[in-house]
């Protein structure tokens, strides 16, 4: 790391190519993770309820199997595999049989590449840019799986939270207090919009999930971060969320996933939440 710090020149290029490879990996989450569960949901629920148990193989896991064309199922070389470049020497097209691949996996891989570089610029190489790298990936996997399958699975959200604990235990980016009163305040104020929502109108508004996220956010951020990652979601999903309607053609009342756009106001907060707000209060004339 002390090396990588002395020599940004190198360790700018290996943050976004390890960003490049991780998001490779986050891909291959987005799109297996979702069908796993839901095959053990069947599993458990023929458990439950007695049924005889059925020939039911499991999906593609996401470690131990490896890439393939999802139309033909043809498994792909090394240099079919490599992060956005294979997707533009192919045209985006398998090598087989030539049906198009989705441009989320260039997509995925881009993105993280470009958050991992910023990562580091904002935090060296140290364990907080690790950290940041880490919490980025989780944020990455969790935005496509919900905006595919309006989903924020346990498996994701709790493990991000107990990852918040653990670097509070080293002060990392803020103490063990701080990212306790972070959890509790990000997990009862959704819900509580939750709650008085369902009251009111006998609907549920949002997913138990954005509960668990936001928790898992202020694990990360502390008490000082959930407010602006409200405000911030609350903005984004309005102006983002207005225009897919439109584009789509949709009226209101149908539902959109939050969880991407929490993602994206925990994120920001995290990276630069305490300089936005001493810009917003010195505009604002009150500092």
């Amino acid at each position: 790391m002390a090396f990588l710090d002395a020599h940004p020149g190198l360790g700018y290029p290996a943050a976004a190519g390890l960003g490049l490879l991780v998001g490779s990996f986050l891909n291959v989450v987005i799109l297996r993770l979702p069908p796993r569960m839901e095959w053990q949901w069947r599993r458990d629920a023929r458990e439950i309820l007695e049924e005889p148990d059925l020939y039911d193989p499991p999906p593609p896991g996401i470690v131990v199997e490896g890439s393939h064309c999802p139309k033909c199922k043809k498994p792909l070389s090394w240099y079919e595999n490599i992060p956005v470049l294979s997707w533009v020497l192919q045209g985006g097209k398998c090598r087989g049989c030539k049906a198009p691949i989705s441009a989320q996996y260039p997509l995925v891989e881009l993105l993280t590449g470009l958050l991992f570089l910023a990562c580091a610029l904002r935090f060296g190489f140290g364990w907080q840019a690790f950290g940041a790298m880490l919490l980025t990936s989780y944020l990455i996997a969790l935005s496509g799986i919900d905006l595919r399958t309006r989903l924020l699975p346990d498996q994701l959200t709790l493990p991000l939270l107990w990852l918040g604990m653990t670097a509070a235990v080293e002060n990392l980016y803020v103490g063990q207090k701080a990212a306790i009163l972070g959890a509790m305040a990000g997990y009862l104020s959704l819900w509580s919009v939750y709650w008085v929502f369902k009251q009111l109108t006998g609907k549920e508004g949002m997913g138990h999930g954005d509960f668990k996220l936001l928790a898992a956010l202020g694990a990360w951020m502390g008490l000082a971060g959930i407010l602006p990652t409200i405000l911030l979601s609350s903005l984004v999903g309005a102006i983002v969320g207005s225009i897919w309607l439109a584009a789509k053609g949709r009226d209101k009342a149908t539902p959109i996933p939050f969880g991407p756009y929490l993602a994206i106001a925990g994120w920001i907060s995290f990276m630069w939440g305490q300089d936005l707000v001493h810009a917003y209060l010195r505009l604002s004339g009150l500092a």
